[in-house]
């Protein structure tokens, strides 16, 4: 089923009054909530992972000062209920990508995100004066957006994850930015295969399934984001997941 327009509207009308929760700045009503800076996170970004989304871990290790440093801005600027949509995507998708490279610099030298207690589940993200976990943050917030293309902008460290782009996402290009994620990752022949009778596909569109149901469902999905011409009964086949460390080498 298509979602109109003004159901999406009335969605995230909503969604802002939760997000608003976050917000203990003391900002008074009227007042605008200050948008966070993503320049530290772009100097991480630029300066750690290269063009194939695989991450310096065991340098950035040694000198996390920006990385931390941009955490604790993302924490003091929470979102509020003046952000626009794009303001709020941008910012909770390089929350995630940078609590998750934190959570790995903090364990290094690991394997697998896996191999780590409770990787999804622990609270570890500061939002304010609230300590939220990965998962709340995916499931809880981005996920509720009706947004299924940030499936392809959130990293979870992996080999078989999208890949972590070297440059932050930010409100005024978000809409370019997951477009060109979605095309790459499905485009990727490392992660899957597409003709026009067979969709070999990560299991990333397994798990989330039912988010791509307002675009269509999954033929159709893939059907806008790919330069093959996808047949409505094409068989669709899930790959195995690399949970093996996106590790620069």
């Amino acid at each position: 089923m298509i979602i109109p327009a003004f159901l999406k509207g009335l969605i995230w009308s909503l969604l802002l009054i939760a997000i608003g929760a976050y917000n203990n700045s003391g900002i008074q009503p009227g007042e605008v909530q200050p948008r966070p800076n993503h320049l530290l996170w772009e100097e991480v970004l630029t300066k750690y992972v290269d063009d194939s989304g695989n991450v310096n871990y065991k340098v950035l290790a040694s000198a996390p000062g920006p990385l931390l440093g941009y955490l604790d801005h993302m924490s003091e600027n929470p979102p509020a209920s003046t952000w626009t949509r794009a303001d709020s995507l941008a910012y909770y998708i390089n929350l995630y990508n940078a609590a998750t490279v934190k959570l790995i610099i903090d364990n290094y030298p690991v394997n697998s995100i896996k191999d780590i207690t409770n990787p999804w589940l622990k609270k570890r993200v500061l939002i304010g004066d609230k300590k939220v976990s990965l998962a709340h943050i995916e499931n809880k917030i981005l996920r509720k957006m009706d947004e299924p293309r940030i499936h392809f902008a959130i990293n979870c460290a992996s080999f078989s994850c999208p890949k972590l782009i070297n440059t932050a996402f930010t409100a005024d290009k978000i809409e370019a930015q997951l477009a060109s994620v979605t095309k790459d990752f499905i485009a990727d022949t490392t992660r899957n295969n597409i003709s026009s009778n067979k969709l070999e596909l990560s299991k990333i569109f397994q798990w989330y399934k039912g988010d791509f149901k307002s675009s269509g469902g999954l033929r159709i999905f893939i059907n806008e984001n790919s330069p093959v011409d996808i047949e409505k009964d094409a068989e669709i086949i899930f790959l195995k997941y690399d949970w093996s460390l996106n590790e620069a080498r």
